[in-house]
């Protein structure tokens, strides 16, 4: 096994022998990170395919349901609950919520066995995350490890029915030098795990990390790779909170589910319009309520206009 380190674009997927600035495939910039490519001698290619070929009228597709969480806006967005063997990537700023959103979900699910894996936190501090949500479910099992190999160790000694890592930014592997976070930690660690997710039928959430941009950290092949890409946002300032579906190859990626942060935790929102529109609004000049649409979801909003007069001789807006 030769290891030679190369330089690849984050955002196309270009492979440079060194570094520049601009990449010359998509012409983004600051995107080419190193990262080390594991190249096999000849006897890989000699070796016998672990899969064998199969007709696409003979391949069972079987009847396995999805897996509910008992929410029915984080169900909504996934298209009807967790597809078994699914990988689903949930990103969103720090502080958003995400751990609390996730935390929430799998307590709520108390006849499956689940398996939390944490990279951030210690179980002290999950301890006390569930005490606040007045959740607590006795088969939810966790355990406060960054390295792959010992995850998976974990993963058959428990056998679990879903599996969360929280985050995948600080999963690391043995195989790969460069530190935890990086492009080629990211990229191999996310490989492995879709093919643990597709040869046990175990769905798997991840929680990612984004970057000053927006985007989810890490390589763009992260995104390609998993099943459902999730963006958890919203203002910090306030308290509700919007979960969209921007990839999603079990359903719809137009739904969307709105959350009420508290102190308890998250609130379901299932009539916005009750959110969006001031209760006595009758005889009040410059209020119009208007009808929108976001995906297939309607709402009712209101807009409110001030008039006032100006003390310059040109009015102002």
């Amino acid at each position: 096994m030769k290891i030679k380190t190369v330089y690849q674009c984050t955002s196309c997927g270009y492979q440079s022998p060194k570094w520049a600035g601009k990449c010359p495939d998509c012409g983004e910039w600051n995107t080419l990170a190193e990262t080390a490519q594991v190249k096999g001698g000849a006897k890989a290619a000699k070796a016998a395919p672990k899969q064998p070929v199969s007709r696409l009228s003979e391949v069972e597709t079987g009847s396995d349901q999805r897996l509910l969480t008992g929410i029915a806006e984080f169900d909504r967005v996934m298209g009807g609950g967790l597809v078994p063997g699914s990988l689903v990537l949930i990103g969103g700023e720090p502080g958003i919520g995400k751990s609390t959103l996730v935390m929430q979900t799998v307590l709520r699910m108390p006849d499956k066995k689940i398996l939390y894996v944490s990279g951030e936190e210690s179980a002290r501090q999950l301890k006390l995350r569930a005490d606040r949500l007045s959740e607590v479910s006795s088969d939810c099992l966790i355990v406060c490890e960054t390295s792959l190999e010992q995850i998976y160790v974990h993963i058959k000694n428990t056998s679990p029915d879903l599996v969360i890592i929280d985050s995948i930014q600080t999963v690391s592997t043995e195989n790969i030098e460069s530190s935890p976070g990086s492009i080629a930690q990211v990229r191999e660690c996310s490989a492995s795990i879709l093919r643990f997710a597709k040869e046990t039928h175990t769905p798997v959430l991840l929680i990612g990390h984004i970057n000053k941009e927006g985007s989810i950290a890490g390589p763009k092949v992260l995104e390609h790779i998993v099943d459902t890409v999730l963006q958890f946002e919203g203002d910090q300032h306030y308290m509700y909170r919007i979960l969209r579906s921007i990839k999603n190859r079990f359903g719809s990626t137009a739904e969307l589910g709105i959350y009420e942060m508290r102190q308890d935790g998250l609130r379901q929102v299932s009539n916005p319009s009750e959110l969006l529109l001031s209760q006595d609004h009758e005889g009040m000049s410059g209020v119009a309520i208007a009808s929108a649409i976001e995906g297939v979801r309607p709402f009712l909003i209101e807009t409110q206009a001030l008039v006032s007069s100006a003390v310059y001789g040109n009015p102002q807006r």
